[in-house]
């Protein structure tokens, strides 16, 4: 599962104002049920943005199970395992979601942390998540390449170019991609 996928932009936080850490105070002293908006389930993640020779980032669409017929797209990855590192889990995501196999050095340093909240399946999260970068020449996703984790909720692949995704009117997350990849990529 990867909940980071199932924000809509009345439920993400403002990439402009994202934390590297927790917000002041714990969220687990209140009363409300965990996993409610009020207090949401804390998970960390590792994120691959995973461009070609053309400049184009792989993504992934998928679907929220607690909301029927929802799409969008998002970056590659998903949460830790217990004992993993961020490029650990990175990496293995890559690995799941694409058949891409790379070690958690080749990731280098994260381009950058955030949290965010969303729900997922009925369920709130506060991630902290961390972007790595990695470049390839090309990459094609093999069919076979989902892990059965990932299948139920991922439906598709496809590179696109910076101007693709500022041009859609499909969700892509997340909601400030294009503003990353032109900071990445250059004029």
């Amino acid at each position: 599962m990867d909940p980071s996928t199932a924000m809509d932009p009345s439920t993400a936080m403002d990439p402009s104002t994202a934390m590297e850490s927790p917000p002041a105070g714990d969220v687990s002293a209140t009363s409300a049920p965990v996993g409610s908006r009020e207090n949401p389930v804390p998970r960390e993640a590792g994120r691959v943005l995973l461009l070609d020779a053309a400049g184009r980032v792989l993504l992934v669409r998928g679907s929220d199970p607690g909301r029927p017929g929802s799409r969008y797209w998002f970056t590659i990855g998903g949460g830790l395992d217990p004992g993993e590192s961020v490029a650990e889990a990175a990496a293995r995501e890559l690995y799941e979601e694409t058949g891409l196999r790379v070690e958690p050095g080749d990731l280098g340093e994260p381009l950058r942390h955030e949290v965010t909240e969303f729900p997922y399946d009925g369920v709130w999260y506060r991630q902290r998540q961390a972007y790595f970068v990695l470049r390839v020449p090309a990459w094609e996703v093999p069919v076979e390449a989902l892990s059965p984790d990932e299948e139920h909720f991922i439906h598709e692949h496809r590179w696109w170019s910076v101007e693709e995704i500022a041009a859609t009117d499909e969700p892509v997350y997340p909601l400030d991609l294009v503003d990353m990849l032109r900071r990445i990529l250059g004029p």
